[in-house]
């Protein structure tokens, strides 16, 4: 915490900018930057993949804190989320499923790793926001 008990937080937030031509460049509230590719053997990160990104560091680190809870964490060796998913085939064009697979390794039986992905899901605030239909609120600079 802060002087005064407030609360500090990480800024957060992506600046997307691009030309007439070319990829956009994203920049985080931070600085980080990623420049995004489309073409179908170029390295690099399309939308999709930062949705999907977003979704299994999320999930990865909500299941640590899922273990944590579940007074597990001593027990965790290592947990890898992968996500990926498949477009609807109708429009509006969107994602229609997301597919996530948990290796959870540790000391734990089969229930038990279920039950920290179940709650690593419950936790993670990207999982909440995409089954929560959030607001958009778009303005013109």
């Amino acid at each position: 915490m802060a002087a005064g008990g407030t609360l500090k937080t990480r800024p957060t937030g992506a600046i997307a900018t691009m030309g007439r031509t070319g990829f956009p460049k994203v920049v985080s509230r931070t600085g980080g930057e990623i420049e995004i590719r489309t073409g179908l053997s170029e390295p690099g990160f399309n939308p999709l993949d930062l949705i999907y990104a977003s979704l299994s560091a999320c999930l990865a680190m909500s299941a640590r804190i899922a273990a944590s809870k579940l007074g597990l964490l001593d027990r965790l060796e290592s947990v890898t989320a992968n996500v990926s998913g498949s477009k609807a085939d109708d429009e509006p064009s969107r994602l229609a499923r997301f597919d996530i697979e948990f290796d959870i390794r540790g000391d734990f039986d089969l229930a038990t790793r279920k039950e920290i992905a179940r709650l690593a899901e419950e936790i993670c605030t990207i999982s909440n926001t995409i089954a929560g239909q959030p607001e958009f609120s778009i303005s013109l600079v």
